[in-house]
């Protein structure tokens, strides 16, 4: 499962200096609105320390880590989803990420220009979920008048089921809310899908602050705790110009545990329900990505079509009981299960799947 995350926000944010430390990548980065003309991609790959302890044990060739593509999007300002500033062009290019991550400025600084002239970071999140509001409630009332239409004529396929999707969400966009607080069911969901919606897709809040207001947990009182992740991007890129071991020494100097990058992946992952699973041998120790809820015919399926479609069983190991007997102690010592089609994955099972001819 690939997966792909935007970063928006006003232009001079710290979008593209963001998307530099956490990719160590460079990109321009000059300090006017609309240096980013076309979205900088960067695939990284997940921090996860269970991958080198297991391919020591398995004595793997290589190892594979997950990986997150991120995409730096140009800077949108009011108006973006009537073409103002680069309009349309880069909310086009957000419709392809799984998840967006929006970039606010809370420190102060007066020789970075701010497009609005003030820091405010509550009204720059509005103005931004105000524009892909506006551009959603475009695409739903088109495919609304057009959804009705062939209603009539009875072309469409799901056709009522379409319609009382799109005029619950467009009653909610209406009220100035995002497309996913709609309460739609399974199939209106379904239908929903290929509309791509800006505001149906998960949000998560980055908020650039300076060191002081990083240690004094800085947070904008208008959004959920739980959505939003302080971090002084300055610093992020300071700390990806360091050679790796000397980050963490560097972070337990700052008081810190992680760098915003793992921290990115983690709130990134548990904001789209994923988790990890394992494969482990003497070619390769792999990690791949699936949603929670997954049963093991559809994780076998991640890694190649055809697993899934001949799935007898899964062979499982807990990660940490692989480490410490390796996989034939477990098998000695009862700590593999022989998992059917109805098992559901857990985050860390090191799998080997039996597939039929």
């Amino acid at each position: 499962m690939s997966l792909k995350i935007g970063i928006v926000g006003l232009p001079n944010v710290g979008k593209s200096t963001l998307f530099k430390a956490i990719t160590k990548k460079q990109v321009d980065c000059a300090n006017y609105p609309f240096c980013t003309i076309e979205p900088n991609v960067g695939v990284v790959a997940v921090p996860d320390q269970r991958l080198d302890a297991l391919a020591k044990v398995s004595r793997s060739a290589k190892i594979v880590p997950a990986t997150i593509e991120f995409v730096d999007i140009a800077g949108i300002v009011a108006g973006a989803s009537k073409g103002e500033g680069l309009g349309n062009k880069f909310l086009a290019h957000i419709r392809e990420a799984d998840a967006i991550i929006e970039v606010v400025r809370a420190f102060e600084n007066k020789d970075i220009v701010h497009v609005a002239g003030k820091i405010d970071p509550a009204s720059d999140v509005e103005t931004i979920n105000l524009e892909l509001i506006y551009a959603d409630l475009a695409t739903v009332e088109k495919r609304l008048d057009n959804a009705k239409k062939q209603a009539k004529s009875g072309v469409e396929r799901d056709g009522k089921i379409l319609i009382e999707a799109l005029e619950k969400v467009n009653a909610k966009l209406l009220e100035g809310h995002a497309a996913r607080t709609a309460e739609l069911n399974d199939d209106e969901l379904r239908v929903m899908k290929e509309l791509q919606l800006l505001t149906m897709k998960p949000m998560l809040y980055v908020v650039n602050v300076d060191e002081e207001q990083l240690k004094s947990g800085y947070a904008i009182a208008s959004l959920p705790k739980d959505i939003q992740i302080p971090l002084c991007i300055r610093l992020e890129e300071e700390l990806a110009s360091l050679p790796a071991g000397e980050v963490q020494e560097y972070l337990s100097a700052l008081g810190l545990e992680m760098t915003g990058l793992d921290r990115l992946i983690e709130a990134g992952y548990a904001l789209l329900g994923l988790m990890t699973f394992l494969t482990s041998g003497e070619i390769e120790t792999k990690a791949w990505t699936i949603s929670r809820g997954t049963k093991a015919p559809q994780a076998a399926g991640v890694i190649h079509t055809d697993f899934e479609k001949n799935f007898i069983r899964a062979e499982i190991i807990d990660w940490k009981d692989f480490v410490d007997i390796g996989e034939s102690g477990a098998r000695e010592k009862g700590k593999l299960r022989v998992e059917g089609k109805d098992y559901v994955m857990r985050d860390g099972d090191v799998c080997h799947f039996r597939i039929g001819g």
